[in-house]
């Protein structure tokens, strides 16, 4: 797997994926489970990432999401559309939950 230098907005991050795309669905994954319940078994409560937000900071993407091989802040990074990729994350969180439900009904 390539390692990608993801930005949007605040967040700077290097992602190992397949490509560019798994990347940048990574990165909104990462910036959403801070705000809602992503897993059922989240190890943090509402509270407890309130108070870490105020710490660490809220991961906030801007309109696009910047990605590159080679480092943060490239002319030449690939620039994939926010919103859309949000789309697709959130595709992949329901896939997610059906095939969980599926995985409960039939054990």
């Amino acid at each position: 797997m390539a390692k990608y230098y993801v930005q949007s907005g605040n967040v700077r991050t290097l992602i190992s994926a397949e490509d560019t795309e798994k990347a940048a669905l990574w990165a909104i994954h990462c910036a959403m489970r801070q705000v809602v319940p992503v897993y059922d078994d989240e190890e943090l409560t509402p509270e407890e990432k309130s108070q870490l937000s105020v710490v660490d900071g809220v991961r906030v993407l801007g309109n696009t999401i910047r990605i590159s091989e080679l480092g943060f802040d490239r002319e030449d990074a690939a620039e994939l559309d926010t919103f859309e990729l949000l789309v697709q994350w959130h595709q992949l969180m329901i896939a997610l939950s059906r095939l969980e439900a599926m995985s409960r009904t039939a054990a």
